[in-house]
């Protein structure tokens, strides 16, 4: 066999391993947020000094505030939350909704999420890419799961009579959420009210109206 074919079979192997996020290398990582090190993610804490605390949070039973201006709140479960989670590539939240409330259009963009709901009626959907955009949406009763996939706008509002408690799991520690309206409208410094009254086609009064409220 020629040096030239061996180079290229090793070539293409080494492209297949590391097509993927690498595998834990040990037991677990328990997030060490003090550690001065910038890493991609969060350093390891020494072994010897773990607890059984590292990995466990509690309160995920208890309602969330619902009295603000979209009526949901989401508790997040993630490695800011419960150090144990870092490098295990999963993370939940807890989302309360009050009758008609929504968890406004958003995208997570390290994750996809599956959703459970638990209590009450949820009318849910998310946008697939351009340039179709194709709303995919459905109402879910209690019991029933429906998935969101990474880094797509989706959205979940109670269309029931009275409060309503999902469940979410996401596929990684720190997914990320990006708010649509506060991203574009909220952002510091602003986006110039030029750019986004063409992109929405309307009057620059209008988004300068929409950017006050941020």
């Amino acid at each position: 066999m020629s040096h030239f074919l061996i180079f290229g079979l090793m070539l293409v192997t080494c492209s297949i391993a590391f097509a993927s996020d690498p595998s834990p290398l040990q037991d677990f990582c328990v997030a060490d947020p003090k550690s001065p090190v910038l890493v991609n993610g969060l350093v390891c804490k020494d072994p010897k000094l773990v607890q059984a605390n590292d990995f466990l949070f509690r309160g995920l039973n208890i309602m969330g505030n619902t009295t603000n201006a979209v009526g949901s709140n989401v508790t997040a479960v993630n490695v800011a939350q419960l150090p144990g989670l870092n490098t295990l590539g999963i993370s939940m939240v807890r989302i309360d909704f009050a009758p008609m409330g929504i968890n406004a259009p958003h995208t997570h963009p390290r994750a996809t999420e599956i959703l459970t709901v638990i209590e009450g009626r949820l009318l849910v959907g998310f946008v697939t890419s351009n340039p179709e955009n194709r709303l995919i949406s459905k109402v879910l009763e209690e019991g029933d799961v429906f998935v969101f996939p990474e880094g797509l706008i989706h959205f979940q509002q109670n269309i029931g009579h009275g409060n309503a408690v999902a469940i979410a799991a996401l596929s990684s520690q720190n997914p990320g959420v990006i708010t649509i309206a506060n991203a574009v409208f909220g952002s510091n410094p602003d986006i110039p009210g030029d750019i986004l009254a063409k992109a929405f086609q309307v009057d620059i009064n209008v988004v300068y109206q929409i950017q006050s409220k941020f």
